[in-house]
């Protein structure tokens, strides 16, 4: 949910006009609109390096995920998991959009995490995964871009520990 829409939302529920300090997160969020876009485009521009190399380097770091037994051995588990990296990654950037970590919340970690549990998927793997994305993603931005989408996969990976 954005700002606007909350601010919005909130102010209805109690049959008001917007505050002071709403409108003042409104005009932040505005103001900040064009670093959320471009940090989303770059996430999504660039999806398929961030996650073949964070995949990658998860593989060799922890040989045993790819290995006869692991979660994802084979192509057909292998390709399913860098799928999972990219929805993440598409999580990312929709809670980037928003300005709120509303979206990866109801769209997906509290639903994936339990997903992983039932079917037994190692979920250090996981976020050892969404770390590898995050210093990918990060060596592709400086400064408040890079601050920006931090704090999205640092929110992931907290949800998903």
């Amino acid at each position: 949910m954005s700002a606007i829409t909350k601010a919005v939302l909130n102010a209805d529920a109690e049959a008001r006009y917007l505050s002071p300090g709403e409108l003042d997160v409104i005009r932040s969020y505005l103001q900040s609109g064009e670093r959320r876009v471009r940090v989303a485009r770059a996430l999504a521009d660039n999806s398929q390096k961030i996650v073949r190399a964070a995949g990658d380097q998860l593989f060799q770091k922890r040989p045993d995920i790819v290995s006869p037994g692991g979660n994802a051995f084979g192509e057909v588990k292998t390709a399913k998991c860098l799928r999972d990296m990219d929805s993440f990654l598409r999580l990312i950037a929709y809670g980037v959009l928003a300005g709120d970590t509303s979206p990866i919340d109801e769209i997906g970690v509290i639903g994936a995490k339990e997903m992983y549990r039932l079917l037994e998927t190692p979920l250090p793997g996981m976020v050892e995964g969404i770390k590898n994305m995050k210093a990918q993603a990060m060596g592709m931005m400086s400064g408040d871009d890079a601050a920006e989408a931090g704090f999205y996969f640092d929110y992931v990976i907290s949800a998903m520990s």
